[in-house]
């Protein structure tokens, strides 16, 4: 949106913010505005979620699970999906308010997406994120967000939300009274770049606090988060919400303030605009005692007025170009089969041993289908979920693939995490259906891992673990027992993982054949999936999140230090590596150049390299660049830039990205970011530059050089941490 439309927005705001009574702005102030007839204000719910589809509000499409589109490593496929979902919001927004309805979830206003690092896979809410690395959520939140807001100069098609801000992940069962500590150096290097580069690049509009403390101040009342670094370190314009009921944390479990009224007062003076809730109706009672100043309030009801008035919200409807958007745009051919190819892209090959995949139907007669999340909807959707018109499950896609020329026999083989499926059975009892299926199989397909009745947000309605957080990284109940009894009928297993985190699936790997992490992979998965096992495509994904051994190797989960974690600080070898995945082709980096030997302080250099697919399938691959600093102390290379390409056999294609002094700059102690004298290395390749990624692909990315001949401090952290 054009700067000088934005500011006639915030002073049509202003003027209509002055005709306000104090009880007429304060009701302004909680996500179920009133309306103000007098002013020509209807009543809006500023609630809605989107964060792979439109949730909660009937039918809409339904796309992989963030961290299935984190998995893709492609942003162009995310802009596409956050465009889709907003074409798809406006279509069902039209439609309510033509018939009267302002029900929650019935507004423009998306709180999505979630940019907090997934930094322990033991977090139930990590599948909601883009993974564990701040550059690769900071460039998919950014793609997502200009999506979701569209391009018109003068209207947002929908608002974006960033969120949790900040240093947010776990534990779920804490959140309401858990102090995250963390590093200075910490905070700047991980937790916070996503929400920068959502202020400063995809200029969200809103942003919301965390139920947490950070260090010391509940995230949603903190002067430091939400005035010195977000309003005054990065220029943010738009509006803060609250998380929902968050504000009431203050004093029931944070114990930082004695009463809801002291709450509301600290939350709104220290740059919170919006309260998800109730207790922002306190602020009428905090003004009149000089608790809160009535220009403050007049601030946050301008920033709350404007993102409407962005929206067109204010406006003759002919006026707003997406109020043509029609229903019949919603849930389209065309949407499903950006689904579809959402689906297929999101999916990693994580083995695949003597070529067992991709799977010929001609030469097969019957398929064997176990597992608790074969047939599994809640399996196919996570969690901020809307409702399909049409699921695919994994054994409907292969059904509906093979159609009558091949058999498929199906258990569900155990349940997802208890002793038995029937209420009155024996433990394990369909381990004897199992032993059945596999032995009149020819290939055996295990579809096992997860749902978002295990792995989720702490309240969720169902949740086996009651904080949604994992215990562990084992598969849980008996499904470990099947799948060993599906290798020991001696037929072929593929072993297909439906889960939003990694598991530790150490004992697969040394037995199981193939490997397929499916993820959450949206309404169209068993389809897609399908589409992937008998090779009408390949797969293309590469892991977002680091896949570990055991959970003994992981550090404390309340321990918010970086230190051991992710493949940026980790010390031991991974199972599977971010950044890690198999292709059926077979693709290559070639002719890998950098534009200079040396990098100073306003500098940029650009890496350039050929990919090239040396198979005989078509496929895509993503070219991933590395930066090492050889000095002591320093992160494992980290992922710095990143271009998908697709590829016919044969085909080559040279890419150029660009590398910014900043690429190579580190956070020191106090949160500076600093450019340090001394030697770094490039790595250009399709995978990461460790050693385990090297022993798994049998490939190595190309080492280029560069030297910086002096320390100089790229950028001052915004405030003083500790």
């Amino acid at each position: 949106m054009r700067e000088e439309r934005a500011q006639e927005c915030r002073r049509k705001a202003k003027e209509l913010v002055g005709q306000m009574t104090l009880e007429e702005k304060v009701s302004q102030t909680i996500h179920g505005a009133a309306g103000i007839e007098r002013l020509g204000i209807k009543a809006y719910n500023w609630w809605n979620e989107a964060l792979h589809g439109v949730a909660r509000a009937g039918v809409a499409t339904i796309f992989p699970q963030a961290i299935g589109m984190a998995a893709a490593f492609d942003e162009e496929l995310v802009w596409e999906v956050a465009d889709v979902i907003s074409t798809e919001g406006r279509a069902k927004y039209n439609m309510q308010q033509k018939y009267g309805d302002r029900d929650i979830y019935k507004g423009l206003t998306f709180w999505a997406p979630n940019v907090n690092i997934f930094r322990d896979p033991r977090w139930g809410r990590g599948h909601e994120t883009f993974g564990e690395d701040p550059y690769l959520t900071s460039r998919m939140g950014v793609r997502f967000i200009e999506g979701l807001q569209g391009d018109d100069d003068n209207y947002m098609k929908s608002a974006a939300c960033a969120k949790h801000f900040a240093v947010h992940s776990g534990p779920e069962d804490e959140r309401h009274s858990f102090d995250a500590r963390v590093s200075a150096q910490d905070l700047f290097e991980t937790y916070l770049p996503a929400f920068e580069a959502c202020v400063k690049e995809g200029k969200v509009e809103a942003v919301m606090g965390a139920y947490n403390r950070t260090n010391g101040e509940p995230c949603c009342g903190s002067r430091t988060l939400l005035i010195d670094i977000l309003r005054k370190g990065w220029g943010f314009e738009g509006h803060v919400t609250s998380d929902c009921w968050a504000v009431k944390d203050f004093h029931e479990h944070h114990k930082v303030t004695s009463s809801a009224l002291e709450s509301a007062a600290m939350a709104m003076e220290n740059g919170c605009d919006l309260n998800c809730g109730s207790l922002f109706l306190y602020l009428t009672e905090a003004v009149k005692r000089g608790m809160v100043s009535e220009e403050r309030l007049d601030e946050a009801v301008t920033n709350l007025l404007s993102a409407r008035m962005k929206l067109g919200l204010f406006e003759e409807e002919e006026k707003v170009p997406y109020n043509s958007i029609t229903y019949e745009e919603n849930d389209t051919k065309e949407h499903a089969g950006l689904n579809f190819k959402a689906a297929r892209k999101s999916f990693v090959l994580l083995k695949n041993e003597g070529d067992l995949l991709p799977l010929n139907k001609d030469k097969l007669k019957t398929i064997g289908i176990i597992g608790p999340n074969a047939n599994n909807r809640k399996a196919l959707v996570g969690n901020y979920e809307g409702t399909a018109s049409r699921y695919y499950t994994i054994s409907e896609g292969i059904q509906d693939y093979v159609g009558d020329d091949v058999r498929v026999l199906y258990s569900e083989g155990c349940h997802l995490c208890k002793k038995k499926v029937s209420g009155l059975g024996q433990e394990n009892d369909r381990l004897a259906e199992v032993r059945a299926v596999c032995d009149s199989s020819d290939v055996v397909i295990a579809c096992l891992g997860l749902d978002s009745s295990l792995e989720g947000e702490e309240g969720d309605e169902g949740n086996e673990f009651a904080s949604g957080d994992k215990p562990g990284l084992s598969l849980p109940g008996l499904q470990q027992e099947i799948l060993e009894a599906a290798c020991e009928s001696g037929k072929p297993v593929i072993l297909v993982i439906l889960s939003g985190s990694a598991l530790a699936v150490t004992w697969a790997d040394e037995h199981v054949p193939a490997i397929i992490e499916g993820w959450y992979p949206g309404a169209m998965g068993g389809k897609a999936l399908a589409s992937v096992l008998f090779g009408e495509c390949s797969p293309e994904g590469k892991l977002p999140v680091t896949f570990y051994r055991t959970t003994e190797e992981l550090p404390d989960f309340r321990d918010y230090s970086m230190k051991g974690r992710t493949y940026r600080y980790m010390e031991q070898k991974a199972l599977y590596p971010f950044g890690y995945g198999l292709s059926y082709t077979d693709f290559g980096v070639e002719e890998a150049t950098v534009s200079g030997d040396t990098i100073e302080k306003g500098e940029k250099l650009s890496v350039e390299a050929v990919l090239v697919n040396r198979g005989q399938m078509a496929g895509a691959e993503t070219l991933q660049v590395y930066i090492k600093a050889k000095r002591p102390g320093t992160p494992n290379a980290q992922l710095k830039a990143l271009k998908k390409e697709e590829l016919q056999p044969g085909e080559s294609k040279r890419i150029r990205l660009e590398l910014s002094d900043r690429s190579f700059g580190l956070r020191d102690e106090n949160g500076d970011l600093v450019l340090g004298e001394g030697t770094y290395e490039i790595y250009v390749g399709t995978q990461q530059p460790d050693e385990r990624s090297s022993e798994l692909t049998g490939k190595k990315p190309v080492c280029l050089q560069v030297q910086a001949g002096k320390t100089e401090i790229l950028e001052k952290a915004c405030v003083k941490v500790g």
